[in-house]
């Protein structure tokens, strides 16, 4: 006999056995554990450039493809930025209004460690539209963009669109859908949160982030999801009527 009465046969048995078991309760544990999207890149530095998130199915070749032209809907133009040219209209669609523009970065509403008045310093503590539950909406974890305040070139509300529309942002390959979240100047378009600029890949540092050109902001006429930051719903409804925009709905 071995040790305490074992051979090392049965020992290095039951050790194999120790290591199966244990091998399998981690499996398990890492199977039901949440899903976490990281809106840093793999060197943990906010605002670095985060890999892209895919959601859904829906190509953005094949979106762009469908709204090629525009039919604007704006009375005038905006610009992309203080001081630029105002050239970019509102288009529209039977279904949706969309811009194409840069993309600046909106770091407001609720403080976390990505946004707040050290790493942004024109934050703000709010956002034009709220939670039902009173609270501002987190531009660092919530995909949200933002529309001009009404004015004599656009008036959001005249296209039934309004807190928590249903959106998607296209960015060269890659979609990700969004709910209308803020709301920014008169005479300014092209703006949306620090979540869904990492979700695009760009670059979401609000001190110099963002995109000078190439975003597509598609926003659906009256389709709202409630609570607003309920982004799997927003996901959702924004692959369905992006897949009924394509005539596959």
């Amino acid at each position: 006999m071995g040790i305490s009465g074992y051979s090392l046969l049965e020992l290095m048995a039951a050790m194999a056995l120790s290591l199966t078991l244990a091998a399998a309760a981690s499996a398990a544990l890492l199977a039901s554990a949440p899903v976490v999207l990281s809106t840093t890149s793999t060197t943990g530095r906010p605002g670095s450039p985060a890999e892209p998130v895919r959601e859904g199915s829906v190509r953005a070749a094949d979106l762009l493809a469908k709204l090629d032209g525009c039919t604007a809907v704006s009375h005038g133009r905006y610009r992309s930025d203080d001081g630029t040219r105002a050239d970019i209209p509102v288009c529209g669609t039977r279904d949706a209004v969309f811009w194409t523009a840069d993309m600046d970065i909106d770091c407001d509403g609720r403080a976390g460690p990505l946004c707040n008045s050290r790493t942004d310093p024109l934050f703000s503590e709010t956002t034009a539209f709220q939670q039902p539950d009173g609270r501002y909406l987190s531009a660092e974890t919530l995909p949200y963009i933002v529309v001009p305040a009404p004015s004599g070139i656009w008036n959001y509300r005249d296209h039934g669109i309004g807190p928590g529309s249903v959106a998607a942002v296209i960015y060269r390959d890659h979609v990700q859908y969004a709910v209308v979240g803020d709301v920014g100047p008169q005479d300014i378009i092209g703006e949306a949160s620090y979540a869904t600029a990492a979700g695009l890949g760009v670059r979401p540092d609000p001190r110099g982030g963002g995109t000078p050109s190439g975003v597509t902001y598609l926003v659906f006429k009256n389709a709202r999801v409630s609570p607003i930051q309920d982004h799997g719903a927003a996901a959702a409804e924004g692959e369905r009527l992006a897949r009924k925009l394509l005539g596959d709905g």
